[in-house]
């Protein structure tokens, strides 16, 4: 996937969030909505949050969210195909650490935890509607979605939100330039988030 599209589909997943934040500060000088304005903003965040099957063991996200580049343990990284100890980056959504493969500069890996967000992954099943492509999974038992605003998957992208906690989504996304997996990128994906989720229940 590429950084742009990330930074964009990530800022739409955040755009939930703070349509939902909004919702239920109860702004003033904003509308209110008739009838009791504090039920109404708490059933709608709640319906929000129960979107998505629910995480069944939250794993620790400290270290995650502080550094994404922790996701993996160094030997994850060279059982990937990776290199290096990745390269920690931010956007809009949260910090994301990229890995480059081993035999290819034209392949890489992102993991990003969407720490703007507070539903995890029902922020974005909130968003089905705006991707290409929207199909739930599951990895290593934790919820799953593939989805992506563009559906790029027959050249190399694809986009994996995995929920880690009911309030934590992580998305990990490969952009695939060259070698076999350029015309099916979505097991990397997988193989990935497999990967971060052993490494998380270690710690």
């Amino acid at each position: 996937m590429s950084k742009i599209r990330a930074v964009r589909l990530g800022a739409a997943v955040l755009a939930v969030a703070g349509a939902l934040s909004a919702c239920s500060s109860g702004n003033s000088g904003s509308p209110s909505p008739v009838g009791n304005s504090s039920s109404s903003a708490a059933a709608g965040s709640s319906s929000a949050a129960q979107l998505a099957p629910s995480v069944p063991s939250p794993l620790p996200v400290d270290s995650l969210t502080a550094n994404p580049c922790t996701a993996l343990s160094a030997d994850q990284v060279t059982q990937q195909g990776l290199t290096g100890a990745g390269e920690q980056g931010s956007s809009q959504t949260g910090p994301d650490c990229k890995w480059k493969s081993s035999t290819s500069q034209l392949n890489v890996v992102y993991i990003s935890p969407i720490t703007g967000n507070k539903n995890g992954l029902s922020d974005t099943y909130a968003l089905k509607s705006k991707f290409a492509y929207f199909e739930p999974t599951t990895v290593s038992g934790y919820p799953a979605v593939y989805a992506e605003a563009d559906d790029s998957r027959s050249i190399g992208d694809c986009s994996l939100w995995v929920g880690v906690t009911d309030q934590l989504a992580v998305s990990v996304s490969a952009q695939i330039g060259s070698g076999p997996n350029k015309s099916n990128p979505c097991p990397v994906t997988a193989r990935v988030a497999g990967a971060m989720i052993t490494h998380l229940q270690g710690q």
